[in-house]
């Protein structure tokens, strides 16, 4: 891109780089508009990004070529991917210290909810395949591959989106893909809305719903009374070192089933032992709690452009209004009945069950929106204890619908 003719140019590496700042400026300016109390908050970012999408992506993709080779796509899963792992590390760290006493006492309604949701979420599939061929869907195959491509994308799934592409015919790997950049929109602004219009229709006080999650223990963990090294002065070392080590427990295949917890669930996990702990003898592992929001949010803004980019693009591309309904069906319905059973079975309090939905919906964005709607970062634990749950049941579900259904 050339600005003021010869005096001012930006391109290349540098023409991303200006790109990701206008679209972090402009999005956390539209999430800032609020109607009637709601509004989307860093979500904002991902809106500008899908619109950068449409309108400039092959001027973005013109710029990052290598001779006749362009490595846009690289480039913007570098950003999605290193924005992801801050993030998910950050929110370990946060939820480590009462992650196990949360777990301890509500154990069995996480199992129950993660795989609720996702089972929701596989039932809604199943009915979306038999109303396609009803309305005339032929090549079976080739349309369950699309749903489950639509279902991956509903509950913003990467782990679920990379074993359909696995598990399909050579030939309906495409399929998959349409189907998760059309639902992937609607996954991430759905879920988004749902934690903060639910707590506005029920009337909901949120310093008593705040003094609800705050009443659970640390799980017994017997405080250090010595004097701990710090690597350094912000934490930055034992950062680096959860997702180092989060990263290979990510990569770490189970041989039968041929499964992983993904980049993702591993560094989570291993920053919630980090985080619960907080120490290795005297040295600290326990990062300051403003790099923790700082490097949350940034990962965050990152994930969102990475993601919204590539999603703008395929979207206008690959766009159906009947399966945008299909991916829209597989989105409410889980959260939906996942949000009752947590209320009414389970009898979770509110913010619980909202961290709970968005951990049994994979979704990254909702839960920094929930944590800013409930003003506490304490609801990341209910997020980090239904995750890996529903992470192990859509990658299952998917391959379940794959193999029966196709």
């Amino acid at each position: 891109m050339t600005l003021i003719e010869n005096m001012l140019s930006v391109n290349g590496v540098a023409f991303l780089m200006f790109c990701i700042f206008a679209i972090a400026a402009l999005g956390y300016g539209l999430g800032r508009i609020t109607i009637k109390g709601v509004n989307l908050g860093t979500a904002g970012v991902f809106i500008v990004a899908l619109l950068f999408g449409c309108f400039f992506f092959e001027p973005l993709k013109a710029e990052l070529m290598v001779g006749e080779v362009a490595y846009v796509d690289n480039a913007l899963k570098i950003i999605e991917t290193f924005g992801l792992i801050l993030f998910v590390t950050a929110v370990g760290f946060i939820a480590g210290p009462k992650f196990f006493g949360n777990l301890k006492k509500n154990f069995k309604s996480y199992i129950l909810l993660g795989l609720v949701i996702i089972v929701a979420g596989g039932l809604s599939a199943i009915g979306c395949i038999y109303l396609g061929r009803a309305l005339g869907e032929t090549n079976y195959a080739e349309f369950t591959a699309m749903i489950v491509g639509l279902l991956s994308g509903s509950l913003t799934s990467t782990p679920a989106f990379s074993a359909a592409k696995d598990t399909v015919l050579p030939e309906y790997v495409n399929a998959v893909s349409v189907g998760h950049g059309i639902a992937y929109i609607f996954g991430v602004i759905g879920v988004v809305l749902f934690v903060q219009l639910v707590p506005k229709f029920m009337k909901a006080n949120m310093d008593e719903e705040r003094a609800k999650i705050a009443q659970i223990d640390d799980g017994a963990k017997k405080a250090y009374t010595g004097k701990l090294i710090d690597l350094d002065d912000f934490g930055f070392a034992a950062f680096a070192f959860a997702a180092i080590l989060g990263t290979l427990v990510g990569k770490f295949v189970v041989p039968v089933i041929d499964f992983s917890l993904t980049t993702t669930g591993g560094c989570l996990m291993v920053a919630l032992v980090l985080g619960h702990f907080g120490r290795i003898g005297k040295i600290s592992i326990m990062p300051k709690e403003q790099t923790l929001k700082i490097f949350r949010e940034l990962g965050l803004m990152l994930f969102l452009i990475g993601a919204g980019i590539p999603g703008g693009a395929e979207f206008v591309a690959m766009f159906d209004v009947m399966y945008f309904v299909y991916g829209v069906i597989m989105t409410i319905v889980p959260m939906i009945i996942g949000f009752f059973i947590a209320k009414y079975v389970v009898k979770l309090s509110l913010l619980n069950n909202l961290g709970s939905i968005t951990g049994g919906m994979t979704s990254t964005p909702a839960l920094g929106t929930l944590i800013s709607t409930a003003g506490t970062e304490e609801v990341a634990a209910a997020y980090a204890a239904t995750y890996p749950i529903a992470l192990i049941a859509v990658v299952l579900v998917s391959q379940f619908l794959i193999r029966f259904f196709s």
